[in-house]
């Protein structure tokens, strides 16, 4: 259920990243947001290229969907580099690191998705090419294996992950430079809507574009998949402008609220007021009760429930905040009171 949600913060496979990849800017002079880490970028790649010299390791952490493969390009961009790009998932054994590696120029970046998920062996294998450009690459096994001392060219490792706990210690200190990209504010989701709206030759009401960024869960992804699906919206049923009465519309038909809850965030709420209390209830309860998986309701539920105020952590478990009360029109006692328009 979680992977064909509008607001789902992942990446829908490369349909999606094609559409993203054309609206993706080029340079931290285009990028929107973000302006603490664009600016120590802006310094570090400026010295870097005074210094004819690779960047410095780099390691992007934060939410999905918030530009961490887009700032991986940018820096590729503006340090004239190739990008290698490949996922911490796809590197199973040395051989496989070792292909892109042997490949890399002077300079070249290479990017790793979900860095988080590299297993242990490849990430040992790493180590030293990291540090001191080179590797020690086994050959054949048993009896015949023998060591290869590997020379590799200069390069820049890019790492990004969503769960920058799940780095290791010796991983995480073998980059210089750790950057934490945070939440989107509205004006700055309407100025990236704004653009991908221009970059669409699509006709628009500013106020529309607004109402697209503040739903969009502060999340520049989702503004742009919420973008597409109201331009369709707009062709078929309008003009093919967007004004905010189609925008409305729009998101009544996809069931995303004035705060960007959809049908599940919502079923997450009512399940905790109704069926238990309000909580506290535990994790696996909740999941039972819905017939969602844990992680699920972990990873792409409640970090924008808790972040909005409608949910609580505690000890015990999760509670429903008053916010979650008022907002799905229950009182107190968990009674539902007269059903709320949650589209207006």
């Amino acid at each position: 259920m979680a992977i064909e949600r509008v607001v789902n913060t992942v990446s829908r496979g490369k349909q999606e990243e094609s559409f993203n990849n054309a609206l993706r800017p080029e340079s931290l002079q285009e990028c929107i947001g973000q302006q603490n880490v664009k600016d120590k970028l802006s310094i570090a790649i400026t010295a870097a290229r005074q210094r004819s010299e690779p960047l410095e390791h780099i390691l992007f952490y934060g939410p999905p969907g918030l530009g961490k493969t887009t700032l991986a390009n940018i820096i590729s961009n503006e340090m004239k580099a190739n990008i290698r790009v490949t996922s911490g998932p796809a590197l199973t054994k040395q051989g496989d690191v070792m292909g892109l590696l042997s490949n890399i120029s002077q300079g070249d970046i290479l990017f790793i998705d979900e860095i988080h998920r590299l297993n242990t062996v490849v990430e040992e294998f790493i180590y030293p090419a990291m540090e001191d450009f080179k590797v020690d690459f086994t050959v054949d096994s048993g009896m015949h294996a023998k060591t290869i001392n590997f020379p590799l060219k200069r390069f820049t490792l890019i790492g990004a992950t969503t769960r920058a706990g799940l780095i290791s210690a010796p991983l995480r200190s073998r980059f210089g430079m750790l950057f934490h990209l945070n939440y989107y504010n509205t004006r700055e989701l309407t100025l990236i809507v704004k653009r991908s709206a221009g970059m669409l030759n699509l006709d628009y009401d500013e106020d529309a574009l607004s109402l697209i960024a503040s739903r969009s869960r502060s999340t520049p992804r989702i503004a742009n998949r919420l973008l597409k699906r109201v331009r369709d919206y707009a062709q078929v049923k309008g003009s093919g402008k967007l004004t905010v009465d189609i925008v409305e519309s729009s998101l009544k038909m996809e069931r995303i609220d004035q705060y960007g809850l959809d049908e599940l965030d919502r079923a997450f709420l009512k399940a905790l007021i109704t069926v238990y209390d309000g909580g506290p209830s535990g994790i696996e309860a909740v999941a039972a009760t819905l017939g969602e998986e844990r992680d699920t309701l972990e990873d792409v539920v409640e970090p924008y429930l808790l972040q909005n105020g409608f949910l609580r952590r505690t000890k015990r478990g999760r509670e429903a905040t008053k916010k979650a009360y008022d907002h799905l029109g229950f009182d107190s006692g968990g009674l539902e009171k007269k059903e709320p328009n949650l589209f207006d």
